[in-house]
């Protein structure tokens, strides 16, 4: 699972060719810390289906305010350079993989 900036945010997430899941996360977020383990394993799994990647919301405000995150952890399903999903909130991966299911 890779980190993404503001600097390549668009390389990495908009340019992908499979869809994208973005988890925006930050340090000091304690549901965001226990999403990590999940969210490997979802990158190990859907790896040739959907690509996972984390963006820390304190290093990287401008893609934060453009998406306009203001919950920990959000996650984003990017598709085609446009955002198609978000959902705010730890869960389960079997919860996450449903919620994944219309958008990978």
């Amino acid at each position: 699972m890779a980190d993404v900036t503001d600097a390549d945010f668009e390389t990495e997430v908009l340019g992908a060719e499979l869809p994208v899941l973005v988890e925006f996360t930050a340090g000091w977020c304690p549901p965001c810390r226990q999403m990590g383990p999940v969210l490997k394993a979802l990158a190990a799994e859907e790896g040739d289906r959907l690509k996972v990647v984390q963006l820390d919301v304190d290093s990287n405000p401008a893609t934060t305010n453009t998406y306009k995150v203001l919950s920990m952890p959000t996650f984003m399903v990017f598709r085609g350079g446009e955002p198609v999903k978000a959902m705010v909130g730890a869960r389960a991966k079997r919860k996450l993989l449903e919620e994944l299911a219309d958008v990978i």
